[in-house]
C-alpha cells in the first residue's frame, strides 16, 4: 500500500459477471480500498465497466499488470486462468485476491504462496461465504456446547443443470462440479475440522459428452474420527447448505454460500426434541471479504492466507486423485 497508508489502489483484471453482480458493488461502500483500473480484452467491456464502478478501462490484462499506480489485483477470470495470472501479478509486485478455486493442484498453489512469500505479498483466496456472519453464528453456538461434542458434518452444494455454454461446462478454462461448486463444501470441512482431513472415499459423475465431472461427493476425516459428507454438482435440485450434527443435537445452515447482502439466514438448532429456527441478520460479505484483504495488505500477513490457499488446493487435489469415477 501507499506509504501514507491511504487507499488500497486496486486493478480489475477481467470483467467477469460476476465480479459485476456481487462483487463490485460490494467494493463501492469501502473507503479501505479504490478501484483505480480496469482490465478486459475487450476494450468495451472494460469501457462499461469503468463506466459503472470507476477506475480507468485498459484494454488487456498485461497493460493492467504494466501499470505503476496499482498496489493490489482482483481476478475473477475463468478457473483455468487463476493461477498463471495470478502468478504474473505478483511477479509485478502486486497484491492478490483471486477467485476459487485459485489453483487446483498443489503444484500450482505452492508457486503462487512461494513467490508471495518471496516478495513479501498477499494472495487471497475469495470465500466470500467465510466472512458471512452466519458462520460465526454456527461457531458460536458449537462452541458453547449447544449441541455437545460435534460427531460429523454435512455439506452440500448443487444447482439444477447449466446452460449448455456455461465455461463451467468446458475442461480447457478448468470446468466441473468439483472445482466450481465442490470447493465450498470442502471449504466448510476445513472452516470447522481443521486441515488435516483424510479422504477416505470420494466419487465423480463425468459427462462423457462435454468431458468434465458434474456431479460428485467425498468422505474425508479428521485426525479425531470426525468425518465430513459432502455432495456437489450441476445436475441436482438446489441445495446450499450444512448441518453438524452433535452428540446431543444439530446445527443447520440453509443458504451458506450464496447469501446475498438483503438475505436474511435462517439457522435451525436441533436439541432436547426440539426445533429452534433463529433468523439472523443479513450481512455483507464480499464487502467484508474486501475489507479484510485490504487488513491484510496493511498488516503485512504474508502467511495466513497463503497457508489457507495451499490448504485447500492440497485437498481439492486428493479428492481428485482419488475419486472413482463414473459417467453420468
Amino acid at each position: 500500500m501507499p506509504e501514507d497508508r491511504g487507499p488500497l489502489r486496486l486493478g480489475l483484471l477481467g470483467c467477469a459477471g460476476f465480479a459485476r453482480r456481487r462483487a463490485l458493488p460490494s467494493l463501492a461502500r469501502l473507503t479501505e480500498i479504490t478501484l483505480t483500473a480496469v482490465a478486459s480484452r475487450d476494450a468495451g467491456r472494460a469501457k462499461l465497466f469503468a463506466g459503472e464502478f470507476g477506475g480507468e478501462p485498459v484494454a488487456g490484462y498485461e497493460e493492467l499488470l504494466a501499470r505503476d499506480d496499482l498496489d493490489a489485483v482482483y481476478v475473477p477470470l475463468p478457473a483455468a486462468l487463476h493461477a498463471p495470472w495470478t502468478g504474473r501479478a505478483l511477479e509485478a509486485g502486486l497484491h492478490v485476491l483471486v477467485e476459487k478455486p485459485a489453483a487446483a493442484t498443489a503444484a500450482e498453489a505452492d508457486r503462487l504462496t512461494r513467490a508471495a512469500r518471496e516478495r513479501g505479498l498477499v494472495v487471497m483466496e475469495n470465500f466470500g461465504f467465510v466472512h458471512h456472519a452466519q458462520q460465526e453464528a454456527a461457531r458460536s453456538l458449537l462452541d458453547e456446547g449447544a449441541i455437545g461434542e460435534l460427531r460429523s458434518l454435512t455439506a452440500e452444494f448443487a444447482f439444477p443443470p447449466l446452460p449448455d455454454t456455461d465455461i463451467r461446462y468446458q475442461p480447457g478454462l478448468g470446468g466441473g462440479a468439483l472445482l466450481d461448486a465442490g470447493v465450498y463444501p470442502i471449504r466448510t470441512a476445513r472452516l470447522f475440522l481443521g486441515d488435516e482431513l483424510e479422504v477416505t472415499g470420494a466419487s465423480l459423475r463425468e459427462d462423457p459428452g462435454r468431458g468434465v465431472d458434474v456431479a460428485g461427493a467425498a468422505l474425508l476425516t479428521g485426525p479425531t474420527g470426525i468425518s465430513a459428507h459432502l455432495g456437489f454438482g450441476f445436475v441436482h435440485s438446489y441445495r446450499c447448505g450444512y448441518t453438524l450434527w452433535g452428540s446431543a443435537g444439530r446445527i443447520g445452515l440453509n443458504r451458506a454460500y450464496s447469501a446475498r447482502d438483503d438475505f436474511t439466514p435462517t439457522l435451525t438448532l436441533e436439541r432436547d426434541g426440539r426445533v429452534e429456527e433463529r433468523r439472523l441478520v443479513p450481512d455483507q460479505q464480499f464487502t467484508t471479504l474486501f475489507r479484510r484483504f485490504a487488513a491484510a495488505v496493511r498488516d503485512q500477513d504474508v502467511a495466513g492466507p497463503a497457508h489457507d490457499l495451499a490448504q485447500q488446493a492440497r485437498l481439492v487435489e486428493r479428492i481428485a486423485a482419488t475419486a472413482r469415477r463414473l459417467p453420468l
